[in-house]
């Protein structure tokens, strides 16, 4: 799928479809472009022309199936085409968008809210130090499990064990920040990662 490209035959049979007369469907299909680019463009998107090349793409892929039972005008079955498009080029995965780099400034106030996290963690019991790191591990369904699983082994409810959670991740909070304030460190900008 990612490897296909438009053929000649499905880009003539495109034209054709928009436009038994060779010459307006050269003019429909330019019109049409250009109508496209301009949506892509208003929406905020990157890569206005490429999106539009995708559009035409997946409608010229689709035309072997629509061009025998589509019927009504043609371009409202572009634009869903190109809506489409559009909100799958926003779903990117954030895995796939590489963070920002820290300053000098952001990374030392990073190392030094670890270092008072790390001091805040030694300070709570055993069984809420191991509620915090069970609690905040996993993504997805495997934290849900691990989340009931915790919860079944210490024989409380889930929301039992979401309160508790919020009430050690708040005194860990606030831990940090008298650490910080205590050590003369400012508190800027950088986001706690607890």
């Amino acid at each position: 799928m990612d490897n296909w490209t438009l053929t000649p035959e499905l880009f003539e049979q495109l034209l054709d479809w928009l436009n038994p007369d060779r010459e307006q469907a050269g003019r429909d299909y330019e019109a049409l472009r250009r109508r496209l680019i301009k949506l892509f463009t208003c929406r905020g998107c990157s890569d206005p022309e490429l999106l539009t090349d995708k559009t035409f793409d997946r409608v010229a892929r689709k035309m072997p199936e629509i061009k025998v039972t589509y019927v009504g005008p043609r371009e409202p079955y572009f634009y869903k085409v190109a809506d489409n498009i559009r909100l799958e080029s926003t779903r990117i995965k954030p895995s796939s968008i590489p963070p920002l780099p820290l300053t000098a400034e952001e990374q030392d106030e990073l190392e030094k809210r670890h270092s008072c996290l790390d001091e805040c963690m030694k300070s709570l019991s055993s069984e809420n130090r191991e509620i915090v790191w069970e609690y905040y591990q996993q993504d997805k369904r495997a934290k849900i499990d691990q989340r009931k699983r915790l919860a079944e082994r210490l024989g409380i409810s889930l929301n039992a064990l979401r309160i508790r959670s919020f009430r050690i991740r708040a005194a860990l909070q606030e831990c940090v920040l008298a650490c910080m304030k205590q050590n003369g460190y400012e508190i800027g900008s950088a986001k706690p990662t607890y």
